[in-house]
């Protein structure tokens, strides 16, 4: 697995590194050489928080902890990323072995801002681009919980239309199917 390890507003000291290197050996029998691991390390208000992004055969894997110290937030986000990656373990070897794994893939996010008042225009602030691939209701879901979001949108290889899985307060799951009128 390749590792990228990057500090904002902290200079990472060599024996820290060494030591997030020696924990993602954990990874290794998960992960082949392909991988790309990136961690993110920032420190504000004497708080530090790590942010690990994994990308392998087309699925991505997130975790972010913060911490008082930096081994406490590393730890917290090994064991985050190790939770995440055993409760998908099976669904994952199953989707790989059958059928090919999803090309690469970019993360989308940001939920869009409520301005709370009814007569105000909306304004679109930010505007993003992302592919859709076709999958299944469970592999949708399976990505939505990998990548820590409330809702995926796909394209339903049953259908061939663009669905929405999302994430409901209850923790089930509901599914946005288009209708036209």
């Amino acid at each position: 697995m390749k590792l990228t390890i990057t500090g904002r507003k902290i200079n990472l000291r060599d024996s820290f590194k060494e030591r997030v290197d020696k924990k993602f050996t954990r990874f290794d029998k998960f992960f082949d050489d392909a991988a790309d691991a990136n961690v993110t390390v920032t420190m504000e208000r004497n708080r530090y928080t790590i942010e690990v992004t994994i990308r392998s055969d087309g699925y991505i894997y997130r975790a972010e902890k913060t911490g008082l110290d930096l081994d406490e937030a590393l730890d917290l986000v090994i064991d985050s990323l190790s939770a995440q990656i055993r409760r998908n373990k099976k669904k994952l070897a199953k989707r790989v072995k059958n059928q090919n794994p999803m090309e690469a893939f970019e993360p989308f996010g940001g939920d869009p801002e409520d301005e709370g008042e009814e007569d105000e225009q909306f304004q679109i602030v930010r505007t993003k681009t992302f592919p859709v691939f076709a999958m299944d209701v469970d592999e949708a879901v399976l990505q939505m919980n990998m990548l820590g979001h409330k809702f995926f949108m796909f394209r339903n290889v049953e259908s061939g239309q663009i669905n929405v899985v999302y994430l409901r307060r209850d923790g089930d799951y509901g599914l946005l199917i288009p209708e036209d009128k």
